[in-house]
């Protein structure tokens, strides 16, 4: 399994204002806990340093947020902090006032082991580069953070409205060409998808069908309803890097609005 981590893993985390300067940091250990004492300023970051790369980990970046397992492929990664309108898809207790808890350790072997939702990253960003699962798209609704491809990886499943937290969604600008893409950073073994439309009816229209695209060239054919659960698709198990979300086809309504509000896929990481 790659990239297992073992006991002698180690992580860092520092909190860096917009021109690089450290404002706190942790000791390093095999679990990081910090407490910043300050009001986040635009530009701040988080940076979680980890002493072996293509690794497991658990993080939790804002304490109103749900730790998540990761992979995380890079020495040093960072986590912008969200700010003005990108707060929308926050709790507005989010990222406020001054005093954040802020916590990182190594993955055991049994979490990695387990079979989960391998999409599952409520601190993926468009600016991830380093920190998987991780979710882009060929077009969002006006390129407001309420409609970003993250957003349907964030593990929030409210359905019945749209435009604010915790309504979040991937919104397709009425694109019939939209696709989004799912990457996580390595191999994964896949046999199960579901899909949460967003359900703000009569507002929203539904998808009576997608594709899903496989790394390994295979493809799915999802048939799918007007419903505001989720919608599970057992199939074929394979050992995929990425997946592609594609050819949408909206049901015949008067709506031009379909939407996702959540997409699983579950599985367990690839044997080596």
């Amino acid at each position: 399994m790659a990239g297992m981590v073992t006991d002698m893993d180690t992580v860092k985390l520092k909190v860096l204002n917009a021109a690089g300067h450290t404002r706190m940091v942790s000791e390093a250990g095999e679990q990081a806990s910090l407490v910043y004492t300050g009001a986040y300023a635009e530009g701040d970051r988080i940076a979680l340093s980890v002493s072996r790369p293509e690794g497991y980990y658990v993080i939790q970046l804002e304490d109103t947020l749900p730790p998540a397992l990761v992979y995380v492929t890079q020495a040093e990664v960072f986590y912008t902090i969200p700010n003005g309108s990108d707060l929308i898809v926050f709790s507005p207790k989010s990222f406020s006032g001054s005093r954040h808890l802020i916590r990182a350790r190594a993955a055991s072997p049994e979490e990695v082991a387990r079979r989960r939702n391998l999409a599952l990253n409520p601190f993926d960003r468009h600016s991830n580069t380093g920190i998987f699962p991780h979710a882009e798209a060929n077009v969002e609704t006006r390129g407001e953070a309420v409609f970003a491809a993250y957003n349907a990886i964030d593990g929030i499943y409210e359905n019945s409205s749209h435009g604010e937290w915790p309504y979040q969604s991937w919104g397709i600008n009425r694109d019939p060409k939209a696709e989004w893409t799912l990457r996580f950073g390595r191999s994964v073994c896949i046999d199960e998808l579901r899909m949460t439309l967003r359900a703000d009816f009569p507002h929203d229209s539904w998808w009576e069908e997608a594709a899903v695209e496989f790394s390994d060239g295979s493809r799915e054919i999802l048939s799918l309803s007007k419903s505001a659960q989720p919608q599970v698709f057992s199939i074929v198990p394979r050992v995929v890097e990425w997946l592609t979300l594609k050819e949408l086809k909206k049901a015949a309504d008067i709506s031009p609005f379909p939407a996702l509000t959540q997409f699983e896929a579950w599985g367990t990481e690839a044997q080596k």
